[in-house]
C-alpha cells in the first residue's frame, strides 16, 4: 500500500478513485499522569511519554485506513491527513482520512 499526503503519486497515474477512507482512534491519554510519570523525559518542552502515545494513535489510525483501502481494492491512499485532539478528561482522539485509489505505473 502506497501512502502519501500529496494528491498525486510521482511515477504513477491514478486510474480510479475508490472512495474516502477514515479511521478514528480514541484512547486514554491521561496527560497529567503521563507527564508526571515522564517528567524526566521532558527536555526542551518535549515529553517522550506523550509523544509515544501520539505515535501509537497515529499508527493505529493509519492501519485502519490501510485496511479500508485494501477492502476497496485500492493500491494507494492519497491526500492523507491526521487530526489529533484531546477530548474530555485524559482522552485522545486521532482521525486519519485519505482517498483510496487504484494506480498504474507510468
Amino acid at each position: 500500500m502506497i501512502l502519501t499526503t500529496t494528491a498525486s503519486l510521482e511515477g504513477y497515474r491514478i486510474e480510479s478513485y475508490e472512495g474516502i477512507v477514515s479511521s478514528e482512534i480514541v484512547m486514554g491519554a491521561n496527560i497529567v499522569r503521563d507527564l508526571m510519570a515522564g517528567v524526566r523525559d521532558v527536555i526542551g518542552g518535549r515529553s517522550g511519554a506523550y509523544e509515544e502515545k501520539l505515535a501509537e494513535a497515529r499508527h493505529m489510525a493509519t492501519e485502519g485506513i490501510k485496511k479500508q483501502a485494501e477492502s476497496l481494492g485500492a493500491e494507494a491512499i492519497v491526500g492523507i491527513r491526521y487530526d489529533i485532539e484531546t477530548i474530555g478528561q485524559g482522552m485522545l482522539i486521532c482521525v486519519a482520512t485519505g482517498t483510496a485509489v487504484r494506480v498504474v505505473c507510468q
